[in-house]
């Protein structure tokens, strides 16, 4: 049920642009092959890390419609880093989980900051859920937690990675519309987290 492939990146909003590009062009796999590993368009050091970011973000954007992968490619910066957040919390139900349970209720019993502890204890609850989580080593445990800091700071619901402490966030009407009119109910309640 719950995966770790989120320790792959966070949001990559300039990368995700590029892929989201890529995707709504139809470009062939030779196409993709060459954009990926000869121009370098993600900026990599090795084809190989630029190969698995091009993947792990293809993953991410396959799970909405090429509607939303133009609002990454061509929207502004808030539109694109909502839309992005959105297909990684449909790809990663840990993320959505924790948005909807852990931060809504910190936001719900105006406790305004995240701690390591929040995260530990919800990797607890998922493991009673899912117990592969309970196979994870801690080195593991340690990378989700900052990957999901990080996302959770990238997207405006932390002031910074630092302080953890938790920040409104509206949800851009394009956004907000895009998921509705999709069905996309259980990721807009886990963007609304702070609502």
């Amino acid at each position: 049920m719950y995966s770790g492939d989120i320790v792959a990146g966070s949001l990559l909003i300039p990368e995700s642009r590029k892929i989201a590009t890529l995707l709504l062009n139809k470009v062939s796999q030779k196409d993709w092959h060459q954009a990926i590993d000869t121009e370098n368009i993600l900026q990599k050091r090795s084809p190989e890390a630029a190969r698995r970011l091009a993947r792990l973000i293809r993953k991410r954007l396959l799970t909405m419609t090429p509607e939303l992968w133009n609002m990454i490619a061509e929207g502004t910066t808030e539109i694109a880093t909502q839309a992005m957040l959105a297909a990684t919390v449909k790809d990663s139900r840990l993320l959505g989980d924790f948005m909807q349970k852990i931060v809504h209720e910190k936001w719900r019993m105006f406790e305004k900051r995240l701690s390591l502890t929040d995260l530990n204890n919800y990797f607890d609850t998922c493991a009673q859920i899912d117990p592969s989580i309970s196979q994870w080593t801690e080195i593991t445990r340690k990378k989700i937690r900052q990957i999901m800091i990080r996302i959770l700071s990238e997207g405006g619901y932390l002031e910074s990675t630092r302080s953890l402490s938790l920040m409104p966030v509206s949800i851009h009407p394009d956004v907000a519309e895009y998921l509705t009119s999709h069905k996309e109910k259980y990721v807009l309640k886990s963007l609304q987290a702070t609502q």
